[in-house]
């Protein structure tokens, strides 16, 4: 039983889904503040469960990332590129390799794929309120457990072969996470929320549509962005299966063949920029459409 007092419950997170939620984590933010913490300084970085301020927080990611580049460059491992071979070879691929046109390619699949799961899953997600559909979503959730190797040619022999075949493996890979994902915050709304709804005298499929819908948007975006960057990481694998149409996964496979690290590195590179841009317009794009997910927030 709650009381006049009490202070709100958050609302149930993806774990994994928001990528600078390590950056948060254990900061005692107001609550610090209620119970007459100090004033907050540099030295609390090495301190658990302080109050660090955006401008600290920012020196210390330039400062570690600036480590970083140190140790990469001194680095004693002969076999590992430099940074400045790793722009040469960047360059190389850009200007004469074709590599904007390959990412081109992936990006579109990526996007497509992203698209394609994302219907499906939620829809599947979706479908739980009905007991009778909640077994075929367990069994798909299930499929995350499950190598694209043995159903390569099942999705040979359904789908054909070059784009569509790339298309279907990758939203297969998407789909079983995002389904595992969102079936999970759906389970996790409380109750006290379909009794409220049903207070106002709607009827059940108004309430799923309020309350299962709408009310786990917010989260359904969070889910997205975790699993756009599953499909990342699916890439190279399914481009090399199938090479008809290209794609930066495959240059990387071709680049790793023959043990050119400085353009392995440099393709690389460029995927995580491409993929922390697209997280940061998904999660863009999820604070205009759910200005409200984060007003709740202690740390926001």
């Amino acid at each position: 039983m709650t009381t006049e007092n009490s202070e709100p419950q958050p609302a149930s997170v993806v774990a994994g889904a928001d990528p600078n939620a390590a950056l948060r984590a254990g900061s005692l933010g107001l609550r610090g503040k209620r119970h007459g913490g100090a004033r907050p300084s540099t030295l609390d970085v090495l301190k658990p469960n302080r109050i660090i301020s955006p401008t600290v927080m920012q020196i210390v990611i330039w400062i570690e990332a600036i480590g970083a580049l140190i140790v990469w460059t001194v680095w004693p491992l002969k076999i590992l590129p430099r940074p400045v071979e790793v722009l040469h070879a960047f360059r190389e691929l850009w200007m004469h390799q074709g590599l904007g046109q390959e990412l081109g390619v992936s990006f579109g699949l990526n996007l497509e794929a992203l698209a394609v799961a994302t219907v499906l899953a939620l829809g599947l997600s979706y479908l739980t309120v009905l007991p009778v559909f909640r077994p075929i979503v367990a069994a798909v959730g299930r499929g995350r457990f499950l190598s694209l190797t043995g159903f390569t040619f099942i999705f040979t022999a359904a789908y054909g072969g070059g784009r569509p075949l790339k298309l279907m493996m990758l939203v297969f890979a998407m789909t079983v996470f995002y389904v595992t994902s969102m079936a999970s915050v759906i389970a996790q709304i409380p109750r006290s929320e379909f009794d409220h709804a049903r207070t106002l005298r709607m009827k059940e499929w108004r309430v799923v549509w309020e309350v299962v819908v709408l009310g786990t948007v917010d989260r359904a975006f969070e889910v997205l962005r975790q699993n756009a960057a599953i499909g990342w990481m699916m890439l190279t694998m399914v481009e090399g299966i199938v090479r008809s149409e290209g794609g930066i996964g495959m240059m990387l496979l071709n680049e790793n063949k023959y043990l050119k690290l400085a353009a392995v590195f440099a393709i690389q590179g460029l995927i995580l920029i491409v993929g922390l841009m697209q997280d940061y317009a998904i999660g863009v794009l999820r604070r205009v459409v759910c200005p409200y997910a984060n007003l709740t927030l202690e740390r926001k």
